[in-house]
């Protein structure tokens, strides 16, 4: 691919941003030398302002994303695109949520350019199981695990049952939820059908990936080949 093209690609900016950005010598080679916009350079040898350039697609990164932060780009208010580089909402293929948080759930969220694997991920049929950790208002009363692994629950204005959910209880008032699927606010509503509210709500693991402890709230990193292994593990 074209230097100019590529750095396009990448978000760095419009064809006609990145040209200017070659032509006043910004973009190198790693010894230093300036490259020209018919330059075809390894990836891993190019350097933007000295620094190395963003990994290219397909890419996948993951989030610890905070309370408060939407996963659309088009939504008003704070997104989780305000905690990534600037640059990372221009890129092209475009970087999407797999699978969104709501704004006042928190935790572990992947996103990629690569539409195939979102939708692998995300599909029912990948099994790759949510576990969420729920803060609820009231005590649990001790049915609610029976309810959400029957299989026969219905949320409220749908009319397909859920598919059977486990409930771990860690607290009189905190419990861990693994979900085989991804409905629109499921766990609160899933609470809320059982006659309770969820207070604080938060993601900690997809497929057989668990989110790093070291991995700060509001912090991301690209994920490892072995990692994203271990999501259909």
């Amino acid at each position: 691919m074209k230097l100019v093209k590529l750095l396009a690609n990448l978000g760095y900016g419009s064809r006609k941003e990145v040209q200017r950005l070659i032509r006043s010598g910004a973009v190198t080679d790693a010894d230093g030398n300036v490259l020209g916009e018919n330059d075809v350079p390894p990836h891993d040898q190019i350097r933007f302002r000295g620094e190395e350039l963003d990994p290219p697609a397909p890419l996948v990164i993951m989030l610890n994303k905070p309370d408060g932060y939407t996963c659309s780009s088009e939504d008003p208010g704070s997104t989780i695109y305000d905690l990534l580089p600037e640059r990372f909402a221009h890129r092209n293929p475009g970087l999407n949520p797999i699978g969104r948080l709501d704004k006042d759930t928190t935790g572990f969220l992947l996103m990629t350019d690569d539409g195939k694997l979102l939708h692998k991920i995300i599909h029912p049929k990948s099994n790759c199981l949510k576990i969420y950790q729920a803060t609820l208002d009231r005590p649990l009363e001790g049915h609610e695990g029976e309810l959400f692994a029957s299989g026969t629950l219905v949320l409220n204005s749908e009319t397909r049952p859920l598919l059977p959910a486990a409930l771990e209880v860690l607290g009189e008032k905190e419990a861990r939820i693994t979900l085989h699927e991804g409905r629109y606010h499921q766990v609160r509503r899933m609470f809320a059908a059982a006659g309770n509210h969820v207070l604080e709500l938060k993601r900690i693991s997809i497929g057989g990936l668990q989110m790093p402890d070291d991995l700060e709230e509001g912090d991301w990193r690209v994920l490892e080949p072995e990692e994203l292994a271990s999501v259909f593990a």
